[in-house]
């Protein structure tokens, strides 16, 4: 009777066979990983820009990287591309960890093609977006790339296509973070627009659907690069970026610390840390940070540095829109979205811009299970011809819609003022806050005080010996009456005033109790939310 093992032995040939092999993958690996050569590297270094492997080093943690299809080549024709098949195709795809969680990331490799995107190219973008999804993990995209790849033709465009459709099934299931650390032109900027989150750097990133020359052939304009679609330009003006910096290092190290503060996947919880700020500490400087008279600006961000762990937070959408603050922080170590209106900034007010970026921010903190702070100190909406023609009806409605569709742990904190409108939709009670709290400098009215008395009291001040006399009593008397720091808590609407120098020790216990709050939204396909 013949063993397996006797039966193998004459035969030795497939081992030495697997020994070749296995040099001759090593030689091929090494070939894949050195990319198309040091001149291509020099060059692209040349530009301040670090190569693919080089950024998923800097993102990931050391010596986490898995690739996958790093052997990938195209298999097109024509123009020359058959005699030019790299390893890779121009995209790093993969997974790996940071801080040991889980994280997906593709790279465009601009030494290969510019990095810009092909048939192959796109399969393997498709491929590691499909196993982010279904491994429920965050995927980051660090993109600098040329568009898409012109010899291929309508193939490229489709895999665009591919990937603009698993980002919308993406979108709320696992963060979505793309990078820009290059140019990114005409449709390839849809990808970065339907995530959570975009990163720029300056002077090396770019993006813009038709760039300088064909504005320039269109309209006649002569603008840059960087004036068209640069960082800066995105990161004020258009409020497509959420964070600009100066380096690839810096922006990469920013990357890490916001996966730090955000969920694997919309059915977990942001990981707690451990806090060592006690949670009962009391903010004596509260009370005087904010200004009683409430006509005096000051800077909400003091307030919110006092509440949260260690002054600690990261503000999304710093430079746009700056009259209101969106940012990202813990409390008693448990991650929370912060909300609050900015006295300095236009006082405050909401207006249209204010609006867009409170109501996406609000939308990614449900969809990612990370409970809702707002804090308001708001006159209301900002009056003008330019406003109501741009339409902030409907883009205020755009932060009302979000707000009452939200079914994370929500706690409003009125400091000062909350006028009219822009009270209600600020997370008021009404609207769906678990817990409303108010400061002893509250007023809470549907307009100021001189303008509720000059409606009010019209007849009475017109009639008067002295207007301005009676004027300033009819406003006082308006105070007194509907405006004093407890007219709203003894109407139910506030479920209690408190102390500011005790407010973190508050929203900390609030938040506590409200963790395992559960709430059912009605069934359907999906809400209509005003656009």
């Amino acid at each position: 009777m013949t063993t397996v093992l006797e039966s193998a032995a004459p035969d030795a040939q497939p081992a030495a066979d697997a020994r070749a092999r296995a040099v001759e993958l090593g030689a091929v690996r090494a070939q894949a990983l050195a990319g198309p050569g040091e001149r291509a590297t020099e060059a692209q270094h040349a530009k301040g820009k670090l190569t693919a492997r080089e950024r998923i080093g800097l993102l990931l943690d050391e010596g986490s990287f898995q690739e996958v299809e790093q052997l990938r080549r195209h298999r097109a024709s024509g123009f020359g591309l058959e005699a030019k098949r790299p390893y890779t195709d121009g995209v790093v795809t993969g997974w790996g960890t940071v801080e040991g969680r889980t994280v997906f990331v593709y790279a465009h490799d601009f030494r290969i093609f510019g990095g810009a995107l092909g048939e192959a190219h796109a399969t393997k973008i498709h491929k590691i977006m499909d196993m982010a999804i279904a491994a429920g993990a965050p995927l980051v995209s660090l993109n600098d790339g040329a568009g898409a790849r012109i010899q291929e033709g309508v193939s490229a465009l489709a895999g665009y296509g591919g990937i603009f459709q698993r980002n919308t099934r993406a979108s709320g299931v696992i963060p979505q973070i793309s990078v820009m650390l290059g140019p990114c032109a005409g449709g390839a900027a849809y990808s970065p627009a339907l995530s959570d989150f975009v990163f720029m750097v300056r002077e090396t990133s770019q993006m813009f659907i038709t760039g300088p020359d064909v504005v320039r052939a269109v309209t006649g304009e002569e603008i840059s690069q960087n004036g068209l679609g640069g960082a800066d330009v995105h990161a004020e003006t258009s409020g497509v970026c959420h964070f600009a910096y100066d380096d690839e290092e810096t922006c990469l190290a920013e990357v890490r610390y916001l996966l730090g503060l955000l969920p694997q996947n919309n059915q977990q919880a942001p990981c707690p840390l451990p806090c060592t700020d006690p949670p009962g500490r009391r903010s004596e400087i509260l009370l005087d940070l904010v200004p009683a008279d409430g006509n005096r600006p000051y800077d909400m961000t003091k307030v919110i540095e006092e509440l949260v762990d260690d002054g600690d937070y990261l503000e999304v959408h710093e430079r746009w829109a700056r009259n209101i603050i969106c940012a990202l922080a813990r409390l008693d170590g448990q991650v929370v979205g912060i909300v609050a209106n900015q006295p300095q900034a236009l006082a405050g007010v909401l207006d249209i811009e204010a609006s867009e970026k409170a109501a996406r921010f609000v939308q990614m903190c449900d969809a990612f299970n990370i409970p809702i702070v707002t804090l308001l100190d708001v006159p209301g909406f900002l009056p003008g011809v330019d406003q109501e023609h741009g339409g902030i009806i409907r883009h205020g409605a755009k932060l009302l819609y979000a707000y009452c569709n939200a079914t994370v742990p929500r706690i409003s904190l009125i400091l000062r003022k909350a006028y009219g409108g822009a009270y209600i939709v600020m997370d008021s009670q009404s609207i769906g806050a678990d817990l409303t709290y108010a400061w002893p400098t509250n007023e809470i009215a549907v307009m100021g005080a001189e303008g509720a008395a000059n409606v009010i009291f019209r007849r009475q001040i017109a009639a008067a010996q002295d207007p301005e006399a009676m004027r300033a009593r009819m406003v006082k008397e308006y105070k007194a009456e509907l405006m004093h720091p407890y007219y709203a808590a003894e109407r139910g609407l506030v479920d209690d005033v408190i102390d500011p120098a005790a407010t973190r020790e508050v929203l900390i216990k609030s938040l506590a109790m409200l963790r395992n709050k559960h709430a059912d939204l009605p069934s359907r396909k999906h809400g209509n939310p005003p656009q």
